[in-house]
């Protein structure tokens, strides 16, 4: 059953009244973008408008402070906006200011379907850490949103036993969520009432008290309220005097049609640059840490091609089921929750060239060009399967249909494993085996990355028949217990030629002590500072959904039936079939990896 997106508005209202943008451009200051008049004055009404704290200084994941903005950024899709942008140039120098005049802007940071618990278990607990760390600026404030009537005091009895503090603790922690709570309120409203949003806008006017104010809406909310809450939100509540963004979770449409349709109808009220498409994966440590490691270590770059690597394993597992959500879930399945989107942002960052540099549209240009070197996925490399009820030592476990929000004759998989292809010179006739599923007998996400066995190889009979055992392999553990490990050959000490595989391990928890940080802290304040390196963009979810679009179709029209396989075990057996037809052992299944 396709989920259905809200009609886009068949107004011409734009994101903003043109007469704010007739004489203005944006520029961005240190960290924030503000909206100044184009005069021969503007330069003396800038000063007492921008933020921040002496000691604060925001930077983007790239470690860059961010000088310079797109003047899409804060103006809407307009003609008037598209103009004006070709008349001023795409961007303004950063001129400096002094920390005083920084103190005169204030972050509003509105947190859309506050009482869901995305918002409860992650958004809020993710904006106390930072604030908890020093990255949130001085002026700022925290508003849930939601049709739930709560009062502001209610809110912040709900959201405070989700609030933890680090590790490292510098002050009393207690003061510090005290702190933070006073700085969150709360706006009860429906999502399509331009009225309640008129309404959330005068009170956040309040808590700014006239100092420039920049917005962030964060959209925890189901996607067929997309539309109606960035209508609503941007004609009655955006920034006038600042920048105004929105962050969109997943998932973003269903297949080519609705996600092209989406983008379409948000972009009639907001510019590609305010829209920030969030993938919760794309902030994790080691997702991060990726590129670090192929682009500023020389032993693995020469490495990174056909000539030397056989295969490469993205895997995400779950050892639960849908556990409640099945009614959400079966609306989109395995592939389209996991696969569509964490998993081939993570091959994209995995097999994309040296991209110019770090800064956002060349990272995000190099993923591009991977996304539209593959060729769309195959019905005949896809093995879908759904799990069943099964008993195990006394204990029941529930089928995915026993799930009462779920439809008893469901062909939703829980469960995919695909082979995809890169036809570019580096990729050539490698396969990239995706799998993910839930309910399986573990939890992890991890790339696996398995090199070729070596030509002539002079211990080959040491190995006996079994090649694999001799392959090196290099293992990035996403979840949990995060860690960078390669498996290489060794002699076991002793008089005889006895060969052992062992690991050369990176365990972060033992290297690094110190907590890490949350994905959800790492992109709310890249948002917050108007970074989009780890953000996708609408040609990259374009290029996503075509890869997938035509196979998902044929599953459909075809009524697949998914292969059933036991609550906790490895999954269907079609997965390793598939994985043999292209001489593949899935790497997860070895004995020393289980």
């Amino acid at each position: 059953m396709a989920t259905h997106f809200s009609p886009c508005s068949s107004s011409s209202t734009n994101f903003l009244p043109s007469s704010c943008f007739k004489n203005e451009t944006t520029v961005l200051f240190s960290r924030f973008a503000v909206t100044v008049p184009i005069k021969s004055t503007w330069v003396s009404q800038i000063h007492s408008r921008i933020q921040g704290r002496k000691h604060f200084h925001i930077k983007s994941s790239n470690g860059h402070p961010l000088n310079a903005v797109s003047l899409h950024d804060g103006l809407d899709g307009s003609p008037t906006a598209k103009e004006n942008d070709k008349s001023q140039g795409k961007e303004k120098p950063a001129i400096p200011i002094s920390e005083a005049e920084k103190e005169e802007s204030t972050l509003s940071i509105t947190v859309v379907g506050a009482s869901g618990d995305l918002a409860k278990k992650k958004i809020f607990p993710a904006l106390f850490a930072l604030f908890y760390e020093d990255w949130l600026p001085k002026n700022f404030t925290v508003f849930g949103y939601a049709r739930t009537k709560l009062t502001d005091e209610e809110l912040r009895n709900m959201i405070s036993g989700t609030l933890t503090c680090r590790i490292d603790q510098r002050e009393n922690c207690e003061d510090k969520m005290d702190q933070f709570l006073k700085r969150c309120f709360y706006h009860a409203g429906q999502y399509d009432s331009e009225g309640d949003f008129s309404e959330l806008d005068s009170k956040l006017k309040e808590k700014e008290a006239g100092k420039v104010s920049n917005r962030l809406f964060y959209l925890s909310i189901p996607p067929n309220i997309f539309v109606d809450v960035v209508r609503s939100s941007s004609l009655r509540a955006s920034s006038l005097n600042g920048w105004t963004r929105v962050i969109v979770e997943k998932p973003f449409g269903r297949d080519s049609e609705s996600s092209g349709e989406l983008t379409r109808c948000l972009k009639q009220y907001l510019t590609e640059d305010q829209i920030f498409r969030i993938d919760h994966y794309l902030g994790k440590e080691l997702v991060e840490n990726l590129s670090v490691l192929r682009f500023s270590n020389l032993v693995f770059e020469p490495l990174w091609s056909r000539d030397y690597i056989r295969n490469v394993q993205l895997i995400f597992s779950e050892d639960f089921g849908t556990e409640g959500r099945g009614g959400y879930f079966d609306n989109y399945g395995i592939i389209r929750d996991i696969m569509q989107n964490h998993l081939l942002q993570i091959l994209a960052l995995f097999a994309m060239e040296t991209p110019v540099s770090l800064d956002a549209e060349d990272v995000r240009n190099e993923k591009v060009k991977v996304l539209r070197s593959m060729k769309p996925l195959q019905l005949e490399d896809v093995i879908v399967g759904q799990y069943k009820g099964h008993s195990k030592s006394g204990r029941s476990y529930p089928a995915y249909t026993d799930d009462p929000t779920v439809p008893k004759d469901s062909r939703t998989p829980t469960f995919a494993a695909a082979a995809l292809f890169i036809n570019n010179a580096r990729w050539d006739g490698v396969p990239f085996l995706m799998k993910a599923g839930k309910a399986l007998h573990t939890r992890r996400a991890e790339v696996r990355v398995q090199f070729r066995h070596v030509p002539g190889n002079l211990y080959k009979r040491n190995f006996g028949t079994d090649l694999d055992k001799a392959t090196n392999e290099l293992v990035l553990r996403v979840q949990p217990d995060e860690a960078i490990y390669l498996k290489i050959n060794n002699k076991v000490p002793g008089l005889g030629m006895r060969l052992d595989r062992s690991d050369l391990n990176l365990l972060y928890s033992a290297r690094y002590p110190r907590e890490i940080p949350d994905a959800y802290e790492r992109l709310l304040l890249d948002a917050i500072a108007g970074e989009r390196r780890l953000f996708i963009r609408s040609d990259e979810l374009d290029a996503a959904w075509a890869l997938f679009t035509p196979m998902l179709k044929e599953l459909e029209q075809k009524k697949i039936v998914p292969e059933l396989y036991p609550h906790g075990s490895r999954g269907p057996v079609g997965a390793h079939y598939l994985a043999a037809k292209y001489n593949v052992r899935w790497g997860d299944l070895s004995s020393d990896d289980s």
